[in-house]
């Protein structure tokens, strides 16, 4: 039964603690990235037949396979895929950013480029885990940001076919080319590149443990997203909530994963009771009742504040990955949360929503880490170079400035490269 306790009883960095399990991956990895290193496509076949039971004449996915999965969807389910993918591009094409130029002063240009990197490489986990949603969240802001080739791993099932559900959705979002591979051997082959396997410029998406210790250890070969952990939501909510949903909203987060956090803070014990026994009452209902009963059992906590200022002062101190804000007229209080990866506002608003349909991006920072960092978005698509000119006029108004300071730093080298064009003819 999940735990309840008053403010002061527990600090704020013990909220989204977790028992974790002693799990040391990172000579594992080392060695597969070393293997697809030296061997490429060889190695990557390898640790497929091994891991993922499947034998491959090929990493690609077809041109046939896509049409043939895209097909065999649901025309319902298809539909809504689109009429999601169509809310995110509409929501990411904002974030659009464009340069700027600065021509002030007489004979002197500056400005800056946004230049879309050049190739993204998306992963998307297979198998029970299959999340096509995930694959619109990361390669529609890709695309968007004009990325000249959009790649996607993942990994295939026994019999050598990937989950039809990814594959419908990488057709929707239009990335360019699917690989059949998973777990840290995709990370290596997108991070070195193999005879079949592009090498890309960044890396995105979820994964379990061995993909995201393989992306700590291709950081600085190319670009990732972030360290994600497991998912944790934060629900903000007064008396009049409805612990019926706001249980529901728990449980939303705790059926992914038995390492998820759900927690409720609110200024009401009557509610804090209420959503107890309703959690009790739902868990039984859900098809992976065991995850979250060890969620809400290992990791799960309501928390009773004094208020609501109070209960928004503990969110932004562990600034959780989720959080609703189920409170009368909820934008009254948008602007005191400081930390969160994504804010969800009203009764009517469950976590959800974000996760699938309305538009903002659910690739989000945890474990605290929304203090400084920000949700997937176009931005993570494209870098900024800067560039000046100034005329031989503009240069002697500021020549002496340069030298000067650069003796201050004791480089009289770069002093000289001020002055030397004073001195001599252009």
């Amino acid at each position: 039964m999940i735990r309840i306790m008053r403010v002061g009883e527990v600090k704020n960095e013990e909220i989204f603690a977790r028992t974790e399990p002693a799990v040391h991956v990172e000579e594992i990895v080392a060695g597969i990235i070393d293997a697809v290193r030296r061997e490429g496509d060889q190695a990557v076949l390898r640790y497929t037949e091994r891991f993922d039971r499947a034998i491959l004449a090929s990493l690609a996915v077809s041109t046939e396979e896509i049409d043939e999965a895209v097909a065999s969807m649901d025309p319902a389910f298809l539909e809504i895929l689109r009429e999601a993918a169509a809310n995110i591009r509409a929501f990411h094409e904002k974030q659009k950013r464009t340069g700027f130029i600065i021509n002030e002063q007489s004979g002197v240009v500056m400005g800056q480029k946004v230049i879309p990197i050049d190739r993204a490489g998306l992963y998307a986990p297979g198998g029970t885990a299959a999340y096509p949603s995930s694959v619109l969240m990361n390669a529609i802001p890709a695309k968007i940001a004009g990325c000249r080739e959009v790649v996607l791993a993942t990994p295939p099932g026994a019999d050598g076919k990937v989950n039809p559900a990814i594959l419908a959705a990488a057709s929707v979002a239009g990335i360019d080319r699917v690989f059949k591979m998973g777990g840290a051997q995709a990370i290596a082959a997108l991070a070195y590149g193999t005879e079949s396997v592009p090498r890309v410029d960044k890396i995105v998406g979820p994964g379990n443990a061995f993909v995201t210790e393989a992306k700590k250890q291709v950081f600085g070969q190319v670009a990732i997203d972030m360290i994600a952990g497991p998912s944790e939501i934060l629900i903000i909510a007064d008396g009049k909530s409805n612990p019926v949903h706001a249980a529901a909203d728990m449980l939303s987060q705790a059926e992914h994963d038995k390492m998820a956090s759900a927690v409720l803070v609110t200024d009401s014990m009557a509610l804090a009771e209420r959503v107890s026994c309703e959690l009790e009452r739902q868990i039984p209902l859900l098809e992976r009742c065991a995850i979250a009963r060890e969620s809400i059992d290992v990791n799960g906590k309501i928390i009773v504040a004094d208020d609501i200022r109070q209960a928004i002062d503990i969110a932004n101190g562990i600034a959780p990955e989720h959080l609703e804000l189920c409170v009368d007229n909820p934008f009254d209080y948008l602007d005191a949360i400081r930390h969160a990866g994504s804010i969800f506002l009203g009764r009517n608003c469950p976590e959800a929503l974000g996760d699938y349909f309305a538009g903002p991006n659910h690739i989000l920072p945890t474990s605290g880490t929304a203090r400084f960092s920000s949700p997937l978005s176009v931005d993570d698509f494209v870098k900024k170079t800067q560039y000046t000119y100034f005329t031989r006029d503009a240069l002697s108004r500021v020549a002496d400035k340069v030298a000067r300071f650069a003796r201050e730093e004791g480089l009289t080298g770069h002093a000289k490269s001020a002055v030397i064009r004073m001195e001599t003819q252009a």
